[in-house]
């Protein structure tokens, strides 16, 4: 018996041939003679076909019974070391209830879905509307790591411990430790990607992206980072004029000479008779843009979670990540067969291996910044010596060394940060995730601003900050074209596009091969580091060379199509959960706003024209100290009331989540009266 053909318009092969059909269900709401192709389960070469049809009858099993209630398809053959999985109806909305996801009623409002009041919504007869392509494939991955096994027994054709599940043990993360399972992932919808690229990448317009579409196709972790992405690069633009403003403009004000706005974009003792210094206007300006610039980014994050329904995420136990090892037991709280890992050990691999380990690649960092200091030392007298055009160019050569070995320093600390945090062998992915993510974001911190901090407090040198700033840029906006664009251009353009590799014999299977031989998604958080430094540069460092913002903004444009091209092209789609915002990262952008009000506070009072001021007034070294502390903590008093005057969230969407509570505890209410009212009903008479 043949397979039945997906809808029209759906993800995945047009059509599975082959002897066996997809598996069947027992809802009469959820029999269809369409089934929509979704993930695709990777198996090894030497499964047998007996474990492969056993893993296909747990994934079809209800979840009553410990299986995924979904529907799962053998593909070419029985032997063929893939499964094409699909879900059924009931299955979709259930976890749709579980996950907490807010979907329009039939009055257009946006209120929690229930399953029991499922016919209150629209679209419900219509999965491929109801939820977005993202939703469906996330779900089904979400039903497939709920496996679990319902007494102890032995997975067919796997000998020794590696067959072995204990009652409540995860079978889908047993298989992949067994090395049974090597890969899932989401099919790709061709037509649909291809519209998609057709609107986002390749566009002529600079501005405006389809982010609604990113959500529906991508999900929400990745649409949240393309808006941010795109958000960002707009709140550029205001810093970007006040930049242009004051490196061709603001000098010029009772001054004659006009400044190279490369070499040299502001005189920041601010020679003639100008009235107001522009390091004095960079620096206040950055502190304000930067906490404007976060308040009305959350302001917008929490009108896109409402909007695309992830506003009341529910939060949920979370199992154990794949990567958990320990001694096999039973967890006290939920009773369930798991691996176990004392946290002590957790600790003490922390403190022994994880920290010192940190410590020495800062320890790298210092003694990179202390070559490039002896290199520069060098170079200065060289030229200083010389005087010609060609030492005054190689002097930016320190520059470009060290930003070489930070860059080669930073891929290598991820690596061993990978491994640290494999290492530590946290039990739940948030916490993995965490733990990760503090690694990275100390190290990236030092590499990265360290050499400019020590120029600024401890040097105090506003010219050689000033170089070491716009060779940052430059270079990096060299390297991030090439690796941006060129590559992913020269790559899918010779190497990977999996439309190369389809043959004429059977084009479904082998589109399905194609497919599972692109890289996997490497996430998101080297894109996050990414604007993270951006962002420190323009918030901490900018007044000393106010083309930073100018620079930023050609790079971010670029950067969004150079990120949706390689999303689109280069890598298989990634699951991506419902998410209400960017998580731990717009904790770190906070924090580094709050850094920049030290930054500029200690930059303006190097200023030449800052510094002449206090020995005309006659002011000692300790009493200018005092002053620029209170102005510090009165700069932060305004940053922080500016964060109360500009509310997190925009009225309309208070209110409306607000709504959606109030609903909900009340349909809470509403059920258990009527649990109540059907306990005191009499027994009926038999």
């Amino acid at each position: 018996m043949s397979s039945p053909k997906p809808q029209e318009g759906t993800c995945g092969p047009t059509d599975l041939v082959g002897p066996e059909s997809w598996s069947k269900v027992s809802c009469p709401c959820c029999i269809s003679a369409q089934v929509e192709p979704l993930v695709l389960i990777q198996l090894a070469e030497n499964v047998q076909p007996n474990t492969k049809q056993w893993i296909m009858a747990m994934i079809s099993a209800p979840q009553v019974s410990g299986g995924a209630g979904l529907l799962a398809h053998p593909g070419e053959d029985a032997s063929w070391g893939r499964i094409v999985v699909a879900a059924p109806r009931c299955s979709l909305l259930k976890a749709t209830e579980d996950l907490g996801l807010c979907k329009a009623d039939t009055d257009g409002n946006m209120i929690t879905f229930s399953f029991t009041d499922r016919d209150k919504f629209s679209n419900i007869g219509d999965m491929q509307t109801f939820l977005t392509l993202a939703e469906r494939q996330y779900i089904v991955k979400y039903a497939l790591e709920s496996m679990r096994a319902m007494k102890d027994l032995r997975i067919p054709g796997i000998s020794g411990d590696k067959g072995v599940l204990k009652s409540r043990q995860s079978i889908f993360q047993k298989l992949q430790k067994a090395g049974v399972i090597l890969d899932v992932f989401p099919l790709r919808h061709e037509k649909k990607l291809k519209a998609l690229g057709r609107e986002w990448y390749s566009q002529k317009s600079l501005w405006g992206q389809p982010l609604d579409r990113i959500h529906a196709y991508f999900g929400g972790s990745i649409a949240f980072y393309f808006s941010f992405l795109d958000f960002y690069t707009w709140a550029l633009v205001p810093p970007a004029v006040v930049g242009l403003f004051i490196t061709f403009f603001l000098p010029r004000w009772g001054s004659t000479d006009t400044p190279d706005p490369v070499t040299k974009p502001e005189s920041p003792d601010g020679d003639g008779d100008q009235s107001v210094s522009g390091l004095m206007v960079q620096a206040v300006f950055s502190m304000i843009w930067s906490t404007v610039f976060m308040e009305l980014w959350k302001r917008r994050s929490a009108a896109l979670s409402y909007h695309w329904g992830s506003i009341t995420l529910t939060e949920r136990f979370q199992e154990p990540r794949p990567g958990f090892t320990g001694i096999l037991g039973v967890n006290p709280v939920t009773g369930r067969m798991e691996p176990l890992f004392p946290d002590w050990k957790r600790q003490v691999r922390v403190g022994l291996v994880s920290v010192p380990v940190v410590l020495l690649f800062l320890g790298l960092v210092v003694l990179g910044m202390l070559g490039f200091y002896y290199c520069e030392a060098q170079m200065a007298s060289f030229h200083k010596e010389s005087g010609s055009i060609i030492t005054a160019i190689l002097s930016y050569l320190p520059s470009v060394i060290h930003i070489t070995y930070t860059n080669m320093l930073g891929n290598a600390y991820r690596n061993v940060a990978q491994r640290l945090t494999d290492y530590e062998n946290h039990r739940e992915e948030s916490s993995y995730q965490n733990h990760h993510t503090t690694k990275v974001l100390v190290f990236t911190f030092f590499n990265n601003f360290a050499v400019l901090f020590h120029i600024a407090f401890y040097k105090q040198d506003l010219n050689l900050l000033r170089k070491r700033l716009s060779s940052l840029l430059i270079i990096s906006q060299v390297v991030n074209q090439f690796t941006e664009v060129f590559v992913p251009y020269i790559v899918d353009r010779f190497y990977s596009s999996p439309e190369k590799e389809l043959k004429e014999d059977d084009p479904e299977a082998d589109h399905l091969q194609a497919e599972g031989s692109l890289p996997a998604f490497p996430g998101l958080f080297a894109e996050y580091i990414e604007l993270l430094v951006q962002f420190g540069y323009l918030s901490l460092f900018s007044c000393v060379y106010p083309l930073t913002a100018v620079l930023l903004l050609l790079n971010n444009i670029t950067e969004i199509r150079g990120d949706a091209y390689k999303i689109c092209c280069l890598f298989r789609k990634p699951f991506s959960p419902p998410e209400t915002g960017m998580g731990v990262w717009q904790a770190a952008f906070e924090l580094l706003g709050f850094v920049s009000v030290v930054s500029n506070c200690w930059l303006l009072l190097l200023a030449p024209r800052v510094k002449a001021f206090t020995l005309d007034a006659g002011l000692n070294t300790a009493t200018v100290l005092v002053y620029a502390i209170l102005v510090e903590h009165a700069l932060i008093i305004v940053k922080l009331i500016l964060a109360f005057m500009i509310p997190d969230e925009p009225d309309w969407v208070r209110i409306k989540r607000e709504q959606i509570e109030y609903r909900s505890m009340k349909a809470v209410s509403q059920q258990k009266v009527k649990r109540a009212s059907a306990s005191e009903l009499p027994p009926s008479k038999s």
